[in-house]
């Protein structure tokens, strides 16, 4: 309580840190708009003074620049000098708007006595001036340097020249010291706008640790408790009171929280502590609000589900112990057909796997019988390639018969035509007489030769068309052997094909009989296991009759509602 009282005391110095610091800011504020103003007022003094200066040289220079030329004109009567005199009397008059501007920035009484004063002196010069410049006109130079350059001239001039001296130190200090004091003054405003920020800054600190250190303390040790509650931790220590204030209320809001849940909590312990010892004639009439209506509810419908439950299974409980004994006979009866099923299946394996051995032996004959099909099928093949080279040679050697007797042709039409030469020669020789029989023995050798010639063209003929004719019935035999190999080979191969086709589906039954030996083994396996799971059912029916006594017994231990 204490505690809490404590922390409210420290919002509220918190609120007087804060009502402070906002304060201090509007003052900040005030203070940045005050800068403002003096820092504009601050530009617009130098601004003066820089015209005010600017126009104050305007007169003097004005006032000089007259002199200048009035002294000019008369030492060289130049009429340019002149002119330029009465323009700037007449046209420019800077004396006259440099006052005139000065008066409208602002000047004080002194100034504006010591601006008459040297107004005063410049006009009484003018007579002085206007006398040179009609003398220079007549030309009376002398007389005119006289005027301008006498002692009465030259002792208003300095006179003048002292009153500018004066004046423009007068003013420079005036505008530096009013210059002087807005900076003084704007300085001042910073100064005090520092302080603000930083007494802000402090306070603000200041506010941050009492949050941080004082008023959250209460606020953590809420967090923290909330934590535990939302762990499930019902009895942990929290030592906040309640109060008025807003945290007193949370505070409070917290501990009926916990008394709630306390009582919530409690009251299903009990139900579920009853219900564990077998008691399930209850009633869900506790005053369940907020989210625990469906806890509430839910209990509600698991104690109608249960008891609904339980008297279902101990109404199974006794069908059950009754189709358990029907089972146990049952399952009896089953084991004994399926024993003597096991031997029938065991004797049929063993038949199925004497004619697999068969099987798998002609598969292997078929298999032999198709490679030796195979071999003699390339061997035929072979012999044929072979054939056909020959065809091809003896068809070669035909052809090469057939171009011989074309050159043995062209012996005989050799012969025929030497014999013609013979006769010619002989002829010619009888005619020579004596000097030709030279000639004729030649021509009757060549006759000779020919003849030779033509008798062994003949005989070569004759052994050509012989060996023609036998070239021709060994190419007709050749081609008749080779369409014979062709067919051969065609058969071969069909039967090789149809040994294959036989040693496959040998393959193929010798395989499926080993799959179906397999499947008979699977068979036998299957049947003993069910021999072996009919002996388990019967003894597992006995088992089951005693664990439905069992259930009906422990079902009764149960207190149900008297409305079943």
């Amino acid at each position: 309580m204490a505690t809490m009282k404590k922390a409210m005391n420290q919002s509220l110095l918190t609120f007087i840190l804060n009502g402070i610091s906002v304060l201090t800011l509007v003052f900040m504020v005030y203070s940045l708009l005050s800068y403002s103003s003096v820092s504009n007022e601050l530009s617009l003094a130098r601004a003066e003074r820089y015209d005010l200066t600017y126009n104050a040289n305007r007169f003097m220079n004005g006032s000089a620049y007259l002199t200048n030329e009035v002294r000019a004109f008369a030492a060289t009567g130049a009429q340019e000098h002149y002119d330029n005199y009465w323009n700037e009397v007449n046209n420019l008059k800077n004396r006259d708007q440099g006052v005139a501007a000065m008066q409208e920035i602002g000047i004080t009484q002194k100034e504006q006595a010591m601006i008459d004063k040297m107004y005063s002196i410049s006009n009484n010069l003018i007579p002085l001036e206007e006398a040179a410049m009609e003398e220079v006109q007549e030309g009376k130079k002398e007389e005119a340097i006289a005027y301008v350059y006498g002692t009465e001239y030259n002792t208003s001039i300095k006179e003048i020249n002292d009153l500018k001296n004066q004046f423009l130190q007068d003013l420079d200090a005036r505008t530096l010291k009013d210059i002087g004091e807005l900076e003084e003054k704007a300085d001042t405003i910073k100064i005090r706008m520092f302080l603000a920020l930083a007494i802000v800054a402090i306070i603000q600190i200041i506010s941050m640790a009492v949050i941080r250190w004082k008023i959250l303390k209460p606020v953590i040790a809420v967090k923290e408790q909330m934590g535990e509650i939302s762990r499930g931790n019902l009895s942990a220590e929290f030592s906040l009171g309640s109060d008025t204030s807003e945290m007193g209320m949370l505070v409070e809001s917290i501990h009926e929280t916990k008394r709630e849940l306390k009582k919530y909590i409690h009251d299903i312990d009990f139900k579920l502590n009853q219900m564990a010892k077998g008691n399930m004639d209850l009633t869900i009439d506790k005053d369940y609000r907020g989210e625990f209506l469906p806890i509430q509810k839910a209990m509600g419908q698991i104690l109608d589900a249960l008891n609904t439950a339980l008297y279902k299974i101990h109404i199974a409980a006794e069908r059950v112990s009754a189709e358990s004994r029907q089972m146990a006979s049952d399952a009896q009866v089953l084991s004994s057909g399926a024993v003597a099923q096991a031997s029938a299946v065991q004797e049929l394996s063993a038949s199925i796997q004497e004619l697999s051995g068969q099987v798998d032996r002609t598969s292997e004959d078929a298999e032999s019988a198709r490679k030796a099909s195979t071999h003699a099928t390339a061997q035929l093949e072979i012999c044929n390639q072979k054939m056909e080279a020959l065809t091809s040679a003896m068809e070669d050697i035909s052809k090469s018969s057939q171009q011989i007797g074309g050159i043995i042709k062209t012996i005989e039409d050799i012969s025929f035509q030497t014999n013609i030469l013979a006769l010619n020669a002989s002829v010619e020789a009888a005619r020579a007489g004596e000097a030709g029989k030279g000639f004729a023995v030649v021509a009757e050798e060549v006759k000779n030769l020919a003849n030779k010639s033509a008798v062994s063209a003949n005989d070569i003929t004759e052994l050509i068309e012989g060996s023609m004719k036998l070239v021709q019935h060994g190419t007709t035999l050749t081609a008749d052997t080779t369409k014979a190999l062709a067919v051969g080979v065609s058969g071969a191969q069909k039967s090789t094909e149809l040994v294959g086709r036989i040693a496959e589906s040998a393959m193929q039954q010798a395989q499926s009989l080993r799959q179906l030996t397999q499947g008979m083994e699977q068979i036998s396996d299957v049947v003993q296991t069910n021999a072996s799971t009919a002996e388990k059912s019967a003894a597992s029916a006995g088992e089951l009759n005693g664990q439905a006594e069992e259930l009906k017994i422990a079902v009764q231990s149960f207190q149900l509602r008297r409305t079943r």
